[in-house]
């Protein structure tokens, strides 16, 4: 037996609006516009009981994104708002911030190019220390800087629901990869990071990468359009010999050499998880190819599916190794640049034909003097370059080509007289020995460089995952409460509802206050309510 209305005591009855009739969806977004003064989007009207509201590129502002806030507050089916490019600032993600308390359906959230910068991030911040329905958040291109991200980091450290994180194309620099670093460090939850386009580099990669070593759910992240360098490779590598979680790593064109490829092979070879690395438009070489293929291969509990490196020109050699490989690994793909025949060969590098004529002597035990004196005929201390050439053809012990000989009697006879006599033999060899010296002391000093450098950035890597070190967060600054920042004087959403509740001649809406909204528009959405309402503690 169909159950009366009138036997249930409801709050409209107690109000004295039982003679109301709840206002619908649209009819609540049109009456919101007109208390807001803004033209109702016709897509939003048509779309309200859709799961998914796409609002990208509508030129909302503040003002509009308010009128939608208002229709959203009790809307139970969107589960996916897109608000992508619609100048809605800081005060518009106030008013988001507010209906998102009452509205606990919407799941993924795109707020990317929005300029909300600092004080929009410091309201997202606050946002998402309470919220526990959201799993996907966008923020990409908010002109977000080091506040912005230490703010938005802190409440990622306390957040049990995001998934899905995009901060990519802003401007968080070093500190903020440090301040990231120390997220990542605390989070359990985030699966899916994008922080590309961000100006990432030094001690913020390096601290960024300590963090992630310490990370256990991340799974997707995207580095790409940083300045990672060397140093970040040399961190990344510690990252990849014992992360265990992260499957996908893209560190596209973040000025990484053949030095931090090798770096980065150490840690392909003890890694068990990585599935795709993205290394395209970095400075790489064949030889840096060849050093990432074949620690693929060493490592038997690789699970490498995908490795791009497609700037990178390779040979046949490649090819061949390669060829081998994905017969050990048939579901490896590696996408590579052009195949060339003029890399076949590394580069021989140019040897001083003095060298090579003193590693001759050196292995004959013989002197100088007796080299010039066997070439030396009628012992004038003076040899017809004619005769030189001859002579030096003649020794095969002697590795020349005719460009170095040339090149040998150009540099003894360079007055032109024909002639090549001992004492130009000599100061040629003199010559040769201080470049020598010199060259052997640059190697050195490079090599101590580069050995300073890995030190400093792993004493840096190592300290950040010290108790004492910077990957321990510091208590979070103190952001302005939602919606009562001085900087905004709209009214508060409530008052909005209020409003048309006491306007409206129609209909009526129930007044949302802190307790949530009361009565949702007729039909069936009673039932979404409750379920509502039950969502948060099945999430905690």
């Amino acid at each position: 037996m169909e159950e009366k209305e009138e036997d249930h005591d409801t709050d409209l009855e107690d109000e004295g609006l039982s003679s109301f009739q709840a206002l619908t969806y649209e009819q609540l977004y049109l009456e919101a516009c007109r208390q807001v003064d803004v033209v109702p989007v016709s897509y939003f009207l048509r779309h309200m009981r859709d799961t998914t509201m796409d609002l990208s590129h509508h030129g909302l502002g503040a003002k509009g994104t308010r009128a939608i806030c208002i229709a959203l507050v009790s809307n139970a089916f969107i589960t996916s708002l897109n608000l992508d490019d619609n100048w809605i600032l800081a005060e518009g993600v106030a008013d988001l911030a507010e209906m998102l308390k009452e509205n606990c359906f919407i799941q993924e959230l795109n707020l990317s190019g929005n300029h909300l910068e600092e004080a929009g991030a410091r309201i997202v911040s606050k946002l998402l220390k309470k919220n526990v329905s959201l799993n996907s958040l966008q923020l990409s291109g908010n002109n977000f800087k080091e506040n912005s991200c230490k703010a938005l980091a802190a409440a990622m450290t306390v957040n049990y629901s995001i998934e899905e994180l995009d901060l990519s194309h802003n401007d968080f620099c070093e500190r903020g990869g440090e301040h990231i670093g120390h997220m990542l460090a605390a989070n359990s939850v985030l699966q899916v990071l994008d922080l590309s386009w961000n100006h990432i580099r030094m001690k913020g990669a390096v601290t960024l990468s300590a963090g992630l070593k310490l990370n256990s759910s991340l799974k997707v992240l995207n580095l790409s359009h940083n300045g990672f360098s060397n140093d970040g490779a040399l961190a990344l590598r510690e990252v990849l010999k014992f992360n265990s979680c992260l499957t996908h790593l893209d560190i596209s064109s973040n000025r990484i050499g053949s030095e931090g490829a090798g770096a980065l092979s150490k840690g392909l070879e003890a890694n068990r998880t990585l599935q795709v690395l993205k290394l395209f438009q970095n400075p790489l070489n064949m030889e840096a190819a060849t050093m990432l293929l074949t620690s693929i291969r060493k490592n038997h509990g690789s699970k490498m599916k995908e490795l791009d490196i497609k700037n990178v020109l390779v040979n046949e050699q490649f090819l061949s190794l390669l060829d081998a490989t994905c017969k050990e690994r048939p579901n490896l793909q590696v996408i590579y640049g052009a195949v060339t025949g003029l890399i076949a060969k590394k580069m021989e590098q140019k040897t001083d034909t003095m060298k090579t004529i003193q590693i001759y002597l050196d292995e004959k035990k013989l002197r100088l003097w007796d080299f010039f004196r066997n070439m030396d005929n009628d012992g004038t201390m003076l040899i017809p370059v004619g005769q030189f050439r001859r002579a030096l053809k003649n020794q095969t012990n002697i590795p020349l080509n005719k460009a170095q000989i040339e090149e040998l009697v150009w540099k003894l006879d360079k007055d032109g007289t024909g002639a090549v006599d001992y004492r130009s033999l000599v100061d040629a060899r003199k010559q040769m020995l201080r470049v020598e010296r010199q060259r052997i002391k640059q190697e050195k000093s490079q090599k101590k460089m580069r050995k300073q450098r890995n030190e400093r950035v792993l004493r840096t890597f190592k300290s950040a995952m010290t108790p004492q070190g910077s990957i321990l967060m510091s208590p979070a600054p103190k952001l302005p409460e939602i919606g009562g920042s001085p900087h905004f004087s709209a009214t508060p959403l409530s008052s909005w509802y209020q409003s048309m509740e006491s306007n409206s001649t129609l209909h009526s809406a129930s007044s949302f206050g802190t307790k949530g909204a009361q009565h949702l528009p007729s039909g069936s959405e009673q039932t979404h309510s409750q379920k509502c309402m039950e969502t948060p503690s099945q999430k905690i």
